[in-house]
């Protein structure tokens, strides 16, 4: 059983394996706040080019394999520059995560935001 999925790889291990590239291409000068957040935009973009203009259904996605191929790739590519922004701030994700799904539960209460609709108290 591979074991190198989302059900059993720790955060962690994705900021040791980024930080070991990084490093070993000696990228750390490069990695700046400031230029990790303009990449981590510029792949975000590639991934919404993907589907602009285009009106996919979830299901022609899957049945795209080239699409969803692009889509993996790009996704990657997002996920690998916010953990290298993660990585140069020295900040723990998961609290940030924990944190900030404690705002939004507050800020759209199950009360008023439901089924796609805004219900105003």
């Amino acid at each position: 059983m591979n074991t190198i999925n989302d059900d059993y790889t720790t955060i962690s291990f994705l900021k040791q394996e980024v930080n070991k590239f990084v490093i070993e291409r000696d990228w750390c000068k490069y990695h700046t706040p400031k230029n990790l957040v303009q990449a981590l935009n510029c792949e975000a973009g590639e991934l919404s080019q993907l589907l602009l203009f285009k009106d996919h259904s979830r299901e022609n996605i899957l049945d795209n394999e080239d699409l969803l191929s692009k889509i993996r790739d790009e996704a990657a590519d997002v996920l690998i520059y916010l953990i290298s922004l993660v990585n140069s701030l020295g900040f723990d994700l998961t609290s940030a995560f924990i944190e900030k799904m404690k705002k939004n539960k507050k800020k759209y209460d199950i009360l008023e935001f439901n089924d796609g609709k805004y219900y105003k108290k």
